[in-house]
């Protein structure tokens, strides 16, 4: 079913004036049959003049409640963070969710899949048994990149140049053994190049956990990527390589079925 939003006028109602009930105005003009709207769209369905829309768009972008694509603009990662979903990461979460909680069942570790958002990971999905809520982990949240595997295996699957980018200045240290220098993250990404993406935390995020990662690809980009978490002491990291690798690259053809390349 195809929703029409009217304009405020149209609806009989009073154009808002406060910047709150504007940019409430605009995120309800997305639903799940128009994920991406233009400008005119969004001025046809809000009634609020050309230029404040204008205006408030850039704020919405630049605050990351709304991105800006080739087609028009689409929800931002904030409001993944805050629990909205966006329509790229439900198809995302969707496709490989199941997947990852059948690998967490048979391997009896924890589960994870992520996004990359700058220097970031955002969590899509958690997979796992009551350890998981020993992790420091959550829907929507965040953790920073360079101490994760999720992060990292995304790090190494973007073009150096831009992976590089996220990483030029000093990092925070989360353990006493987080990568925190450039040069030794940019050492580490080349490893895991070599490794067909297959990342490796090392207490690096969580004193005591480990974490193995492998990125979903498709023509070289990484959208995403899943990953296996335990307890350091009990970790086996080249068998569960395989097994992340594998489950990784099956879920990669799940969701970029005709798309998929594999380096």
């Amino acid at each position: 079913m195809t929703v029409t939003v009217l304009p405020a006028a149209e609806r009989g109602g009073a154009i808002p004036v406060s910047m709150i009930e504007r940019m409430t105005l605009i995120l309800d003009a997305f639903d799940a049959a128009t994920p991406t709207l233009t400008l005119l769209e969004l001025v046809e369905r809000t009634g609020l003049p050309r230029s404040t829309v204008h205006r408030i768009l850039d704020q919405m972008i630049r605050l990351r409640w709304l991105a800006h694509t080739s087609g028009g603009y689409r929800l931002g990662m904030r409001t993944l963070e805050l629990g909205g979903l966006t329509a790229d990461h439900n198809e995302i979460r969707d496709a490989v969710g199941p997947l990852l909680h059948e690998l967490s069942q048979r391997t009896g570790m924890v589960g994870h899949l992520a996004v990359l958002d700058g220097r970031d990971v955002v969590y899509l999905d958690k997979a796992g048994g009551r350890f998981a809520a020993a992790l420091p982990t959550r829907l929507g949240g965040r953790m920073p990149a360079h101490a994760t595997a999720l992060g990292k295996a995304m790090l190494a699957a973007l073009e150096p140049s831009i992976g590089e980018a996220a990483f030029r200045s000093r990092l925070p240290r989360l353990t006493p053994r987080t990568l925190c220098e450039p040069e030794a993250l940019r050492r580490e990404l080349s490893q895991i190049r070599l490794r067909q993406g297959v990342a490796v935390d090392r207490e690096e995020a969580v004193a005591g956990i480990a974490c193995v990662a492998a990125p979903l690809r498709a023509r070289g980009a990484a959208p995403a990527a899943l990953s296996l978490s335990g307890r350091a002491d009990a970790m086996s990291f080249d068998r569960l390589a395989r097994v992340v690798l594998e489950v990784a690259h099956e879920a990669g053809r799940t969701l970029f079925p005709r798309r998929a390349r594999w380096r």
